[in-house]
């Protein structure tokens, strides 16, 4: 298996947590996406995303070649061929519960305040930077605020999104903890968010998977 990432990529981080749930090996491959205009819009990766986004990621399985890009979808094909350290419930209701929280994140939060969402906003439009991170802070303030009112509504809601183990919820939600983090939003109206995502950085899959400890990291 092979990772395409950047170290600060919320989608990468993802993936990574997901890979050390399950306890799979597998190579990083970091794509700087800051350095050298960003190493994302190279030939060379374009041709394995002409998205020109981290992450990407491939295998071989069943004597196939796998190439994927998007976080979710690489989760998903993770969670089939891989499925003995679960990331999702039995349940079909619980199963779309879940996945409707990480999409919450993935769908909701994330785009608007991604890198080049971001980059648009300050180099094209003339934004300036504390104009940007109030952008940032708004959008994700009440992505989370939204997700704070589900959680701490919900009998499912555990140690974690839903009950006692990690799931795809849990591999959405702490990414986007760091960022809101990094970019000083306002979290103490988020208990419930802020009990889960410490909770999650206490386990080894979540250590090994943060930016701090990549190859790539600065």
């Amino acid at each position: 298996m092979k990772l395409y990432s950047y170290f600060r990529s919320s989608a990468s981080y993802r993936v990574r947590i997901a890979l050390h749930l399950k306890g799979l090996d597998f190579d990083t491959v970091p794509i700087h996406l800051v350095k050298h205009g960003g190493e994302q819009h190279s030939d060379s990766f374009r041709a394995i995303n002409p998205d020109e986004l981290v992450p990407a990621f491939s295998d071989r399985h069943e004597g196939r070649d796998v190439e994927l890009t998007q976080s979710l979808a690489i989760i998903e094909y993770l969670e089939e061929v891989h499925p003995e350290v679960p990331l999702l419930p039995k349940n079909p209701i619980d199963r779309a519960y879940v996945r409707s929280l990480a999409l919450a994140i993935a769908c909701e939060i994330h785009p608007v305040n991604n890198l080049r969402v971001l980059r648009y906003l300050t180099k094209t439009l003339g934004v300036g930077e504390d104009q940007k991170n109030a952008w940032y802070r708004h959008w994700c303030e009440a992505g989370l605020a939204a997700l704070e009112q589900r959680l701490a509504a919900d009998a499912r809601t555990g140690r974690y999104c839903f009950g006692d183990t990690p799931t795809l919820a849990d591999c959405c939600l702490v990414p986007q903890i760091f960022n809101a983090q990094r970019f000083n939003c306002d979290l103490s109206r988020m208990p419930t968010l802020t009990r889960i995502n410490q909770a999650c950085l206490e386990l080894d899959a979540f250590i090994k998977a943060a930016p701090v400890n990549q190859p790539d990291a600065e």
